[in-house]
């Protein structure tokens, strides 16, 4: 059997997927080796970084070279990913759109190196532009918008709940890895404490709202009035609401007014026009102002800036952004950014930004996700539980011969700053889970390395450093983080756990539902995003995990109806597996 490792279309019906090629077979082209990312552990990433589908330097063209269907039909070629296709035609919908490459993370030997670390990450935007594509345009996603951590993420699991000081609870279980034989999948669960179970702290909201004329298309401002519409129905009658618009210059359009004024607060949302250039960079710096000057002590403090993240006068670069909204979080506002539409969707600058700011990532794709975010996600996204939190997830070299960590590329700590409590970590909200995959190797297994697999990373030196696994233990994850009042320079609290080599499953399908529902959508990621790890094959196994339990939750049963879809998508152009 012959794979295409592309999943995606050209033209009127979708944006393309790459997917690793199969070397040796006409009609292919190898995908090129590129340096890695910064950091301890290295993700395997295209050179280029972001990807954006409307110059002749496209960084997805970039990448893999000129890209062909079965039978040397051409994809692409020098002039961008869509050839002679108009980015600006509205059946491209996400043409336009910047994505920044996370790459892939390699395989770690954990004789040289058996300590992970990464930052907790409950974004969900990466998956939401999957729900946009599939939902509003029947397409799929671009490989660069793929964020494996954000699909794991968005779902609900059934961890236990928290118990004794610390604001969450760690889970962890094991079990052989369906799709690549010879292989183990840990899962590694964070449950947050549940809002219901907090006292409602009075909350100081600012809504940055860009007013530029790339919002007026696609009903962006629309949604934009409804998310905020609903969300005045959320708030206490003693929060705060601002309201700062941006175009050519920025403008208090709603000054401090208390939550019980929704009357006042409606009307200025209804007032809400749109055109002219974007100064997104003064915006931001007059929201800021707007929430010091109503600031609550020991309340909620957030900026929520609606945008399509088309900055184009003042400080537009994601780095100044960054240190920008760096400079300004040490006022204690916290900083969520709200994508809306489609064509010129920045989602490399709001994942940094919102990063930058201490908060949470989403983006609104239509009516029914504005009600959602409003009712459900929009207080998670700013009562925090946790600040600056971290894990390190240590294997047993004795047990261990190789690890991989299945997503959080951009997520990565050096393992020698996990005790550092300057370190800007993630944020995590009430009710929030985390989770992370490991797929795990242990000694006398041998490491999957398929075509386009970067080589696994080992220093070739025995690790001299201090280990916290127990005996008998297969891993021990540790978590670090701070109270949400917090200083930067305020010690961190710390909490462990382990799991036993002898508490690993002899049977994926004795596994618990939400274990497998995890493993299904980080292996489809995988396929979407175009992981070297990724296979075709898995396609059916993961159906079969779909539909098993597609009735959980709305979800869920909405991810198993996208999933048949994507697939329709595929075979409607040749895409999937052929003899």
């Amino acid at each position: 059997m012959r794979f295409l490792k592309v999943l995606g279309l050209v033209g009127a019906t979708s944006v393309g997927l790459v997917m690793s090629g199969c070397s040796g077979e006409a009609g292919f082209v190898d995908t090129s080796e590129h340096p890695g990312l910064d950091g301890t552990h290295t993700a395997h990433a295209p050179e280029g970084g972001t990807s954006g589908v409307d110059s002749a330097n496209s960084p997805i063209a970039a990448e893999s070279g000129d890209w062909y269907m079965d039978g040397g039909e051409q994809l692409g070629g020098t002039d961008g990913y869509w050839g002679d296709e108009d980015p600006n035609d509205e059946s491209i919908p996400s043409a336009g759109d910047s994505y920044h490459n996370v790459g892939t993370n390699p395989f770690t030997i954990a004789s040289s190196d058996p300590q992970s670390t990464f930052a907790a990450d409950v974004d969900t935007a990466s998956y939401d532009i999957f729900r946009r594509d599939l939902n509003v345009y029947n397409t799929l996603p671009q490989p660069a918008s793929v964020r494996l951590e954000e699909y794991v993420n968005f779902f609900d699991y059934d961890y236990a709940a928290p118990e004794g000081d610390a604001p969450f609870s760690i889970s962890l279980d094991a079990a052989p890895n369906p799709f690549v034989i010879g292989t183990t999948l840990v899962r590694v669960g964070i449950q947050g404490t549940r809002l219901s179970q907090l006292p409602r702290k009075d909350a100081n909201i600012v809504f940055l709202v860009d007013a530029s004329g790339s919002m007026g298309g696609q009903g962006k401002m629309e949604l934009v009035k409804q998310t905020l519409m609903e969300a005045v129905d959320v708030f206490n009658p003693t929060d705060s609401v601002s309201i700062v618009t941006y175009a050519g210059g920025a403008g208090v359009l709603l000054p401090p007014t208390p939550a019980s004024e929704k009357a006042v607060i409606k009307g200025a949302i209804n007032s809400l026009q749109t055109g002219g250039s974007t100064a997104g960079a003064s915006g931001i710096n007059a929201a800021y102002a707007q929430a010091e000057d109503g600031f609550i002590d020991g309340g909620i403090n957030h900026v929520i800036m609606c945008t399509d993240g088309d900055f184009n006068v003042g400080l537009s670069s994601d780095q100044n952004l960054v240190e920008l909204i760096e400079e300004r979080r040490a006022s204690g506002v916290t900083f969520t950014a709200l994508g809306f539409g489609a064509g010129n969707l920045n989602d490399s600058m709001m994942e940094k930004v919102t990063n930058a700011g201490n908060g949470t990532y989403s983006v609104i794709i239509d009516d029914d996700s504005a009600v959602d975010y409003a009712q459900n996600k929009l207080l998670q996204a700013m009562y925090f539980i946790a600040k600056d939190m971290k894990l390190q997830v240590t294997f047993n070299p004795d047990t261990v011969h190789a690890y991989r960590l299945l997503g959080y590329e951009i997520n990565d700590i050096p393992d020698e700053l996990f005790t550092d409590d300057t370190i800007d970590a993630g944020e995590v909200g009430a009710g929030h889970n985390v989770t992370a995959l490991y797929e795990v190797v242990m000694h006398g297994g041998d490491i999957p390395l398929p075509d386009g697999a970067p080589e696994p990373e080992d220093s070739g030196e025995l690790f001299d450093g201090e280990l916290n696994v127990m005996a008998g233990e297969l891993v021990r994850v540790a978590v670090r983080w701070k109270d949400v009042d917090a200083g930067e320079t305020t010690a961190a609290s710390e909490v462990s756990q382990g799991i036993l080599e002898a508490a690993v499953l002899d049977d994926f399908a004795a596994a618990t539902d939400d274990f497998k529902w995890a493993t299904a959508i980080a292996a489809f990621a995988e396929i979407l995003k175009g992981s070297p790890y990724s296979s075709m094959d898995n396609l059916e196994s993961i159906g079969s995990i779909v539909a098993d339990d597609s009735k959980s939750t709305w979800a869920r049963e909405e991810f198993a109806e996208l999933f048949t879809q994507a697939i329709e998508i595929a075979a409607a152009n040749n895409l999937l597996p052929v003899q």
